[in-house]
């Protein structure tokens, strides 16, 4: 299982959890994302694909109060049943995300992201492609992300009609996209998943 436990970095900006927990309302973690001691948000996932959306999706600061935020993801067991809220889950997975998140909140100013799980070389390496994706999604403008949420990954001839949506030209579109590397974000992604699952394995 996977836990993606996020901190604020920018703490200086005040509490910002609130609009954290608003940000990833739309993630789909089995035990649902909450605030756990000061300005910590946890939650608990049986897919890596959903686990590493919440992570990459938290490295936003437009989308997350307007602050950076550490991510941690921890890889392992998770006692189950699982409870209903995640201050009273238990198991290994929890203890190494919370160590991942204190790894990246010692990052400089790339993306603060570690995964830590039973298998250290498995955790370094995916670790090393999750950097790499949210090395892409940190260095968006708000004008990139316009344009990206209103696309579907895998779709074709969706240009057009983001650019009608938007009032801007299918050109200004296309660069926005290039820009963000959005097309390789989304062909690196099954790597990262792939990885996630079999440091799962390895517990």
């Amino acid at each position: 299982m996977y836990t993606v436990t996020i901190n604020q970095r920018d703490r200086g900006a005040g509490d910002r959890v609130p609009e954290l927990l608003r940000a990833l309302a739309r993630q789909r973690p089995d035990v649902p994302f909450d605030r756990t001691v000061g300005d910590e948000a946890q939650a608990v996932f049986t897919d890596p694909a959903a686990a590493l959306d919440a992570a990459l999706t938290a490295l936003r600061p437009d989308a997350c109060g307007g602050v950076r935020w550490n991510v941690g993801i921890g890889v392992g067991r998770v006692d189950k049943p699982l409870p209903l809220g995640v201050a009273e889950a238990r198991g290994p997975a929890l203890a190494r995300s919370r160590r991942a998140v204190e790894r990246a909140q010692a990052t400089g100013e790339g993306p603060a992201i570690a995964v830590d799980g039973p298998d250290a070389s498995l955790a370094h390496d995916a670790e090393g492609v999750l950097r790499l994706l949210g090395l892409a999604v940190v260095k968006r403008t708000a004008a990139e992300w316009r344009v990206l949420d209103l696309l579907t990954p895998g779709v074709r001839g969706q240009q057009k009609a983001v650019a009608d949506a938007l009032g801007i030209t299918t050109q200004a579109v296309s660069k926005a996209i290039a820009r963000a590397h959005w097309t390789e974000e989304w062909a690196a992604r099954p790597a990262a998943v792939r990885l996630l699952g079999l440091l799962d394995a390895t517990g």
